[in-house]
């Protein structure tokens, strides 16, 4: 693929965290760019940037919908499968919803690429498919057991990636994100991710409550870190890059307490009341893993991955972010 071809591209769950910005990013590079969503966990704000580009397509549909699925496909040369219930919590307590969405919509949407013969098939991954494995840092043909519903699923995915592209000869690349953050990421629900209901908490001048003692430790990952994998996955010409998994990480980790520590040195540049705001401490939550850190050498090695973005460096833009949209 040359630089500067217009490709055309679909984004499920468009409307989401990641596929937002994914949506922005691709239309101000000027591909023509179509959104999937059923506003299950999206949200129509996050596309107040897009929504009259005259390259912007929405479709209101369901990926559990076969027919919803052929009707985006139609047309497309790559596919950014995003779509997907996340949250560990959220799969225990729905198994049966989260098997549906993530697999069964995922499985949907793989055969309606394959149908529409797309150019290549990018999805989100996890890592949370690491599971049990106590190793670190992550590598990617080393994993453990799934530790929740929400895992298994995301493991499955891979699983169906890889027999799609050896049955059917579709490209595909797996993502497997990392704790990922930033700019559209929703700080409310029961689900929220914790960088977000953190930050809304502290400027509320509320304690944030850490799961366990804080020492958990995460590789977080600015969402442009994000954005650049995704593109490299598109863009690849080398062969050998294809039809397997990457992490998608920043290559360190933090702990939670260190994470808070940030957030409250950079909010309280806009309030100083917040470096005095308490943390609260909980009990471990179900299906959470101690340490997780990725290594990002085959990513560099077969993409060209160069991260720019570290939690501090990702964290005060993200922070200015919020502050500027969530007041």
């Amino acid at each position: 693929m040359t630089e500067g071809t217009i490709n055309k591209i679909l984004i499920t769950g468009g409307a989401g965290f990641i596929g937002s910005n994914l949506c922005e990013y691709f239309l101000a590079k000027g591909h023509e760019v179509t959104c999937l969503d059923n506003f299950a966990t999206g949200h129509r704000h996050n596309l107040v940037q897009c929504i009259d580009n005259p390259n912007f397509k929405l479709i209101e549909g369901d990926i559990r919908i076969a027919a919803d699925c052929q009707k985006a496909v139609a047309g497309i040369e790559y596919v950014f499968h995003q779509a997907a219930l996340g949250s560990v919590p959220r799969s225990i307590n729905d198994p049966v919803t989260t098997n549906d969405v993530n697999v069964s919509g995922f499985l949907n949407m793989l055969v309606a690429s394959r149908d529409a013969k797309v150019k290549r098939f990018m999805y989100a991954a996890s890592s949370s498919t690491y599971g049990d494995s106590e190793g670190l840092p992550k590598v990617e043909d080393v994993i453990g057991k799934p530790l929740s519903p929400y895992a298994i699923t995301k493991y499955v995915n891979e699983l169906y990636a890889d027999i799609f592209s050896k049955t059917y000869g579709i490209e595909t690349i797996g993502l497997r994100y990392f704790n990922v953050f930033g700019r559209n990421q929703d700080p409310n629900g029961a689900y929220a991710a914790v960088i977000p209901k953190f930050v809304m908490q502290l400027m509320q001048l509320e304690s944030p409550r850490i799961n366990g003692d804080g020492n958990y430790s995460r590789d977080f990952t600015y969402i442009d870190n994000v954005i650049q994998m995704n593109e490299l996955a598109m863009n690849t010409t080398n062969k050998e890059a294809v039809n397997t998994v990457y992490n998608t990480a920043f290559g360190d980790r933090n702990t939670l307490n260190d994470l808070v520590k940030y957030l409250k040195d950079f909010l309280s540049k806009y309030n100083p009341e917040i470096a005095n705001v308490a943390i609260e401490y909980g009990p471990n939550r179900a299906g959470d893993i101690p340490h997780s850190l990725a290594s990002i050498d085959k990513a560099k090695g077969l993409l060209g991955y160069d991260p720019k973005f570290s939690l501090q460096n990702g964290l005060e833009e993200a922070v200015a972010w919020y502050w500027e949209n969530l007041k």
